[in-house]
């Protein structure tokens, strides 16, 4: 039995939860949550799964792995010491690595303990077609985000642009992802995900749009190098509690920890 720590118990955090209680994950069970007030989740819970804002009280539970959904500073926090107790660590925040120090830190020490660094497909669809194009010369990648207004409510964005009055696509961001993913930390972790597999932070290009005429999150993705081309576009169906993520987040990760104990493995 795979023992799973989750990190965080915001949308994704939950979803996860409540899909390993219902068997998705396979041979998969929760051992602890660890969170900043667990108060708050008292009634919250139908599977009884022991909640903690103690991380001596977490990581004594020997979690064979730890899925962070709690955000960057999490991943900052917690991600080394996630990998000296023991465990791999599956990365739903990716953005956190646009912190190059941060980044290379870890990937140290996860050598040092001979333990993983996981980042999900998530959001975004192509990670593996882009990963194994890297392999040879690549000249370009790109992505377009596109999310309806409502999900772009606590962002910076709202200083730039009424939200409720916008009646055309407003271009919030274009640039590289190394900057993307520090100021949309929450919305524009795909475009981390997509410079780790491809050409890096600084070498892929990335326009953010809040676009009134979409009802779903979309990525638009296109890369070419000795591989071919790829062009894809991917709607992810907001989640009805934070339409800054959707579903499929939740989803791929559940794949991931299903693919830990499974015999048969699709799309690596």
């Amino acid at each position: 039995m795979l023992k799973v720590g989750i990190i965080g118990y915001g949308t994704i955090g939950e979803d996860v939860a409540e899909a390993i209680g219902q068997g998705k994950a396979g041979a998969a069970e929760v051992t602890s949550i660890l969170v900043r007030d667990k108060s708050k989740y008292k009634e919250s819970d139908p599977y009884g799964y022991a909640m903690t804002e103690d991380q001596v009280q977490f990581f004594s539970q020997r979690p064979d792995i730890v899925v962070e959904c709690a955000g960057h500073e999490a991943v900052r926090k917690y991600g080394e010491l996630t990998l000296v107790n023991g465990a791999d660590l599956l990365v739903v925040s990716v953005g956190a690595f646009a912190d190059e120090l941060l980044l290379n830190r870890m990937m140290e020490v996860a050598g040092e303990c001979q333990r993983k660094i996981i980042v999900p497909s998530a959001a975004i669809g192509g990670l593996d077609r882009i990963a194994a194009g890297s392999v040879g010369d690549m000249d370009e990648v790109t992505l377009i985000t596109r999310k309806p207004p409502q999900a772009w409510y606590g962002t910076f964005v709202e200083q730039q642009v009424d939200l409720a009055a916008l009646k055309e696509p407003y271009t919030a961001f274009e640039g590289v992802a190394r900057d993307s993913a520090r100021l949309f930390p929450e919305s524009v972790n795909v475009s981390a995900a997509l410079s780790l597999a491809g050409v890096g932070f600084d070498e892929t290009k990335v326009k953010v749009i809040v676009d009134p005429t979409v009802t779903h999150n979309t990525h638009e993705i296109a890369a070419s190098g000795k591989f071919g081309r790829i062009q894809l576009q991917i709607q992810n169906t907001p989640s009805a509690r934070n339409p800054k993520t959707g579903y499929i987040v939740a989803m791929s990760v559940i794949k991931t920890l299903r693919e830990r104990t499974s015999s048969f493995i699709i799309g690596l």
